[in-house]
């Protein structure tokens, strides 16, 4: 299994986070999935809906907090993010070691053919066709799709992970572990004949959550032609204290361009970083909105039209990367893997801590006004 390595610079950024704080995702999902189990403070529906959308909304953040366990930028412990890691990946049907395999990947190819976590979006040997049926099956059956498109890169007689056989073995020993954990309880359910119980407690909100998540993806990439991390996603900073509220118990995923170009960079620097790039580049019209709301109506017209990224959306075949073999997280995307003519977006050495985000700043590409939802 390969660990992220970390600058001494970076590793002292990530020990000053206070991820505790955003954890309460943990517990809550814990307390929605007890008062599922035992209804509190009666069985009425309304209550139960209650209960059925907390859960699933903070099961939908363990998938951030998933992703933060792949990048190793949780904590200051590798090996906490590793077991937390694998703890939660067997919760959603995916190994973690696929998982963040699949996802340097996509950090260091983003939008290109071979980003195969955005398959089939990314991929230009797909039909229009192909896409928008796909796309469908990907929102409403988001709870197995995700982990059916991870393991693509495990499965496929191309992968890039052949040539490493202890990787491909830690991968198989996860996978098995998942069958082994969810056969029990599923075995558990049915000798106890409490199948309902297990559909209104775990299988309803993990199915939401699989939509919410769904929709998290399609709303930062689809439609992004960009190989440029900055420009080729969707990068909310929240203007309002709902969409704040939900970047912070999401571990920042929202601020999502600076993310990607820098997938080393602590979560809690993210809002700052977007500040640097903004004071640096004042010309440039980032993809950028103060909520969610308004980044996912921008999006909504590829998911019936085109869902695509890259090649499938107009964009021209990219250059030879600087590295065609990433094979673990890097300190700058653009400079470390994308060829210069892929590479639109300078930065420079700017003091992040005089940077500031003025008022609602947005400059989308569309150059359309920001929406305060």
């Amino acid at each position: 299994m390969s660990v992220t390595e970390f600058t001494t610079e970076e590793s002292q950024v990530i020990e000053e986070n206070k991820f505790f704080l955003r954890m309460i995702c943990l517990p809550l999902g814990l307390i929605g999935l007890h008062f599922l189990a035992h209804p509190w403070p009666n069985d009425h529906l309304g209550v139960m809906v209650f209960w059925t959308l907390v859960t699933s909304y903070a099961l939908f953040c363990w998938t951030s907090c998933f992703h933060e366990t792949a990048h190793q930028t949780l904590s200051g412990s590798k090996t906490f993010s590793i077991i937390l890691g694998r703890a939660l990946g067997t919760a959603m049907f995916v190994p973690y070691s696929v998982y963040r395999e699949s996802h340097i990947r996509h950090h260091a190819y983003l939008n290109k053919p071979t980003d195969w976590e955005l398959w089939p979006y990314s991929d230009p040997n797909t039909s229009v066709r192909f896409r928008r049926i796909f796309v469908w099956f990907d929102i409403v059956l988001g709870v197995f799709m995700s982990p059916a498109i991870y393991g693509r890169l495990y499965f496929h007689k191309d992968s890039p992970l052949k040539k490493n056989p202890a990787l491909c073995r830690t991968i198989r020993n996860e996978y098995i572990g998942i069958v082994l954990f969810w056969g029990t309880v599923l075995g558990l359910v049915a000798y106890y004949g409490v199948w309902q119980k297990f559909l209104v407690v775990w299988c309803i909100p993990h199915w939401l959550a699989g939509i919410y998540q769904t929709f998290r993806k399609l709303t930062e990439h689809l439609g992004m032609q960009s190989y440029d991390p900055m420009l080729g996603t969707r990068t909310v900073v929240a203007s309002n204290w709902f969409t704040k509220m939900s970047s912070f118990m999401n571990f920042e995923i929202f601020i999502h361009g600076p993310h990607h170009r820098h997938p080393r960079v602590s979560h809690h620097v993210l809002e700052q970083k977007m500040s640097e790039y903004l004071s640096s580049n004042p010309g440039t019209k980032y993809p950028l909105y103060g909520s969610y709301l308004r980044a996912t109506w921008d999006m909504l017209p590829y998911l019936f039209r085109n869902p695509g990224v890259g090649m499938n959306v107009g964009a021209p075949p990219p250059a030879k990367a600087k590295n065609d073999d990433v094979q673990n997280f890097v300190a700058d995307v653009s400079a470390e893997v994308l060829a210069e003519k892929d590479v639109i977006v300078g930065c420079t050495t700017a003091n992040v801590a005089t940077a500031t985000i003025p008022g609602i700043v947005s400059q989308p590409t569309e150059n359309k006004p920001l929406m305060s939802i």
